[in-house]
């Protein structure tokens, strides 16, 4: 590979009728001026290839891992809306369960009411049936008492 030196350094050997020496070095030194330069445009372009590939390589695996973060989050909303569910439905379970014992303990109590109320209406007649029977005996008692007092 030719570097600039290698063209800054060239010497030819001078013939007779041979070409200018003051324009050939002239030429020689602008030629190796311009590939100097075009060698560390060069270099140039490739230091900010390999940074571009690198800074490439490193969004690539950001989006990497963005769609796996992604992918993750999907999953965990899936399977909270799925335990949600589950806990929604467990808890409607336990309510209606719930529910059904509170109806069943209120028809119970409505039950034992009936019971305590048939039980007091009994009595009451029961009472009311003696009452009867004692005013029936006494008056019968003051009857005999007036009948025995004429």
């Amino acid at each position: 590979m030719l570097t600039p030196l290698d063209i800054h350094n060239k010497k030819f050997k001078k013939e007779f009728r041979g070409y200018d020496p003051v324009e050939v070095d002239e030429f020689m030194l602008e030629a190796a001026k311009t590939f100097e330069r075009l060698l560390q445009d060069n270099m140039d372009l490739k230091e900010n290839v390999e940074r571009l590939t690198a800074k490439l390589e490193h969004y690539q695996h950001m989006e990497t891992t963005l769609h796996s973060t992604l992918v993750i989050a999907q999953e965990t909303a899936e399977e909270v809306k799925l335990n949600a569910k589950r806990e929604c439905e467990l808890m409607m379970k336990e309510m209606e369960v719930r529910g059904q014992k509170m109806l069943d303990e209120a028809a119970a109590k409505v039950r034992r009411m009936n019971v305590e109320y048939e039980e007091l209406r009994k009595q009451a007649q029961v009472f009311r049936i003696r009452q009867k029977t004692l005013l029936a005996a006494q008056l019968e008692m003051l009857k005999k008492d007036e009948e025995d007092d004429n």
